[in-house]
């Protein structure tokens, strides 16, 4: 499928509060507020990725513009980061609504079936009932996305899709087997280290270690990513790992079966086109 998408594709950078947690959201397309525009033009439709973790939203931009650009700009694309896992620079504003003042505290937001709860709040707060949904999930995000289905099954979701999906006995693979004691046990260690080596790290030196972390990776610096780098952060992503790997055990078979029609590809562009994408825009980047 030929992108008719001309010209730089427009991505939206906002931090808000979900259930009293600061959360980065980046909104690929020209909608921000998805109950204010009452326009005839107005998306039926909201593609949803939730992250792997560590959640940083910076990483998966390339995917949502390919994305985007592969679906014609019919629909917007947003990218949500884990709870805990965004760092608000400075110079941003947090953004407050009155409908999170209604959202229900969640117990251990930072955790696993916190972080479930966190994406389902941020949808029924964020997005009208109306409008349908497509999950991507990406890691530990197809995970949760599986969760969302099975607490929330009011929400209109039509697709789910997942990437490389990491939904059963994390614990037990080759790499599970060497990051599980150090995520579920010796992670204060590293809590420990993580803010003896960064905690005062000049912000310059920061700065110049993400520049060459970019560079290596050919990407640009065009939202906030110094989460990649703050202990608090990266204290947040172990401590989910941890979860991960003592949690992630059997397979939910009954969730998958129950909601397998979701993911029949019906008009809906390829793996290849979408690696084709990616690689489109990379080239034009």
């Amino acid at each position: 499928m030929e992108s008719e998408i001309k010209g730089e594709i427009p991505v939206h950078e906002e931090f808000i509060l979900c259930c009293g947690v600061e959360t980065q959201v980046l909104k690929c397309g020209p909608w921000t507020d998805l109950f204010s525009d009452q326009s005839a033009s107005k998306p039926k439709l909201l593609i949803f990725i939730i992250t792997g973790n560590p959640g940083f939203c910076a990483f998966y931009v390339p995917f949502a513009k390919a994305l985007y650009s592969m679906i014609n700009g019919r629909f917007p694309v947003w990218v949500i980061s884990h709870a805990g896992h965004a760092f608000v620079p400075k110079d941003k504003k947090i953004l407050t609504t009155s409908n999170d003042s209604n959202a229900p505290e969640i117990k251990d937001i930072y955790g696993l079936h916190g972080q479930v709860e966190h994406k389902v709040a941020f949808l029924r707060t964020h997005v009208p009932k109306e409008m349908k949904l497509v999950l991507i999930g990406h890691s530990i995000g197809c995970y949760i996305s599986l969760q969302i289905l099975k607490h929330a099954p009011e929400l209109p979701v039509i697709r789910t899709l997942l990437l490389f999906p990491t939904i059963e006995r994390m614990s037990q693979t080759p790499k599970g087997r060497i990051a599980t004691p150090f995520l579920c046990w010796l992670r204060y260690g590293l809590y420990v280290i993580g803010y003896l080596l960064l905690k005062p790290c000049p912000e310059k030196i920061k700065s110049l270690l993400i520049r060459i972390g970019l560079n290596q990776m050919n990407m640009s610096d065009e939202f906030s990513i110094r989460n990649v780098l703050e202990p608090f952060c990266l204290a947040n992503a172990a401590y989910l790992g941890g979860q991960e790997m003592m949690e992630v055990v059997e397979r939910d078979n009954e969730t998958i079966k129950k909601h397998l029609p979701k993911n029949k590809q019906k008009n809906w562009p390829s793996g290849s086109s979408l690696r084709k994408g990616k690689k489109k825009w990379r080239k034009r980047e």
